[in-house]
């Protein structure tokens, strides 16, 4: 190895972390570990029957187009759909505002690629997406964190802080937001709220990136207006994928925005993949012209609302005093906070040795903040599991306690 190596490395990769979650999955991989600690969503919703008929129709009526080289904006059926589908939702698109990427994170890599320097600032959560998070600190970014309630990042702590940044000649990029179930808090924002965060970006000529990975798995409640369609004037990026509601292993996101901004992404993304793979568009184009991807999609709701409910029933039984925890109206995670004395990342080491394991809330925190707190996924583990999982976990933290 050169004598000079660390010298001769890019400020993008001396900013760049390992992924606490990936780093702490490592310690799960005992098969008696019950892990609420992946954002994973259970193998027994993937539609492998379905799929199998599906790759053999593409790879017989297409399979010089879907094994080659496609566009980077993406195969055009599966977009043509998708918009169709959102049109549906209410949002006033057309294909040039929509593209394809290699799932979700690679929509925030290119994302943090094409708006910020390094050292600008950036509007995140507290709590926030720790993949959202590792993509800004990777390009330099200094996220600032706003504090949340049970609906979400709140208005006046916003407002509050842009005045803070105005004073001393700060302007962030950008506000990231995940409002519907978000990951890890598991709270949803209420209309009104989005309403709040969407005058205060218009007041401070903001851009608001709305990353939307769950927005479709909705067990309860009423289902709220999406940012990008309450604002209406293009100052939201919404960012999609297929890997919650479909199959993770397809890698099949997508970034919806106004032309000016999906164009730069084209060709942010051109200097990174050239294109999504063209062999998985087609596959996905296809299953959702036979009609069954919503039929599937109300038996992963179903299924996850059974587990989410076997869990909230166990946490009720068997947690002590001083814990709590959210109710999410949907998605796969939840939060739970414990007394303010007590550190998450010390009790996982401790739970892992009662073969449950969860992600350290600490790691979802800019400011290194929330440590007594955890992420708990409910939507790999089986309803039995869940149960047992949140018994050790109690025990866990009673003895700690």
């Amino acid at each position: 190895m050169i004598r000079d190596f660390d010298q001769i490395l890019s400020d993008n990769i001396k900013g760049m972390k390992r992924s606490a979650i990936r780093e702490l999955l490592k310690l799960t991989q005992d098969p008696e570990v019950i892990s609420f600690a992946g954002g994973l969503p259970a193998p027994d919703t993937f539609p492998v029957e379905e799929l199998k008929s599906v790759v053999i129709e593409v790879l017989n009526e297409k399979a010089g187009l879907a094994l080659q080289y496609g566009a980077t904006e993406g195969d055009t059926r599966l977009r043509e759909l998708l918009v169709e589908r959102y049109r549906s939702h209410g949002f006033n698109i057309d294909m040039e505002n929509l593209i394809i990427t290699t799932a979700s994170q690679q929509g925030l890599d290119l994302l943090a690629k094409i708006f910020i320097n390094r050292g600008d600032r950036v509007i995140v959560g507290l709590p926030s997406y720790l993949g959202g998070l590792s993509a800004f600190f990777s390009y330099g970014a200094k996220p600032a964190g706003i504090c949340f309630d049970k609906d979400g990042m709140r208005p006046d702590c916003l407002e509050d802080t842009l005045q803070e940044m105005k004073k001393k000649g700060e302007k962030p990029k950008f506000i990231y937001t995940i409002p519907d179930f978000q990951n890890p808090a598991g709270v949803t924002m209420p209309d009104e709220r989005r309403q709040d965060i969407l005058d205060i970006a218009h007041r401070h000529d903001l851009l608001i990136i709305e990353d939307s990975p769950y927005k479709e798995l909705r067990f309860e409640g009423k289902d709220q207006q999406s940012l990008y369609t309450m604002d209406g004037s293009g100052q939201v990026i919404n960012l999609g994928t297929f890997s919650k509601i479909f199959v993770p292993g397809f890698r099949i996101g997508w970034v919806i925005a106004d032309k000016k901004i999906t164009d730069k992404f084209v060709i942010a993304k051109q200097a990174t993949d050239l294109c999504t793979s063209p062999f998985v568009q087609m596959i996905a184009a296809k299953y959702i012209e036979k009609g069954v991807f919503d039929l599937k999609l109300k038996e992963i709701i179903f299924k996850y609302r059974e587990k989410r409910d076997a869990m909230m029933k166990a946490f009720e039984e068997y947690m002590p005093p001083g814990v709590t925890w959210t109710r999410p109206q949907g998605g796969l995670f939840l939060f739970l906070r414990l007394p303010e004395h007590m550190d998450s990342e010390q009790l996982f080491l401790k739970a892992i040795k009662k073969k449950v394991a969860f992600v350290v809330g600490a790691a979802f925190h800019c400011d290194g903040s929330g440590k007594n707190t955890m992420r708990i996924n409910f939507s790999f583990m089986s309803k039995e599991k869940n149960i047992e999982g949140v018994k050790r976990l109690a025990e866990v933290i009673r003895e700690e306690l």
